[in-house]
């Protein structure tokens, strides 16, 4: 994964009430090393720029509503943010994993898988039933 698909642009939004979150928000956010924020007023939101390796949204969300902020909780933006903290998740758990995976490798689990298994025509009728006439 290169660089540029681990720097991310986001948006937060927030709920109608309280007003006038935003600003304090974004002055709150601007204390944490390696976000840059800029407040959209006229959309109720944040616009969030983060390194994932640095941060994640579920950080930053979670980090806003300990400090009591109100974040949007229409059906949509939890479905959205649902989605971005599982592929944020699954970027991550990505970045330390082999970039090629070896056939030979997975080939020799199905063989091992296929040992275990009984072969051939396999019957479990007791001997005395199979030859009763």
């Amino acid at each position: 994964m290169s660089g540029t698909e681990l720097k991310k642009n986001r948006e937060i939004l927030f709920s109608k009430f309280p007003p006038g979150q935003v600003p304090e928000a974004a002055d709150d956010l601007k204390h944490l090393e390696d976000v840059a924020v800029q407040a959209k007023l006229e959309n109720r939101s944040l616009g969030v720029s983060y390194d994932l390796q640095q941060h994640t949204l579920r950080e930053l969300d979670e980090h806003l509503v300990d400090k009591g902020y109100h974040l949007d909780n229409t059906l949509l933006t939890k479905l959205t943010r649902a989605l971005i903290y599982y592929v944020e998740d699954t970027q991550l758990h990505n970045v330390g994993a082999p970039e090629k995976r070896l056939k030979r490798s997975s080939q020799e689990a199905y063989v091992q898988a296929w040992g275990h298994h009984p072969h051939g025509d396999h019957d479990d009728t007791p001997p005395e039933w199979r030859e009763y006439k």
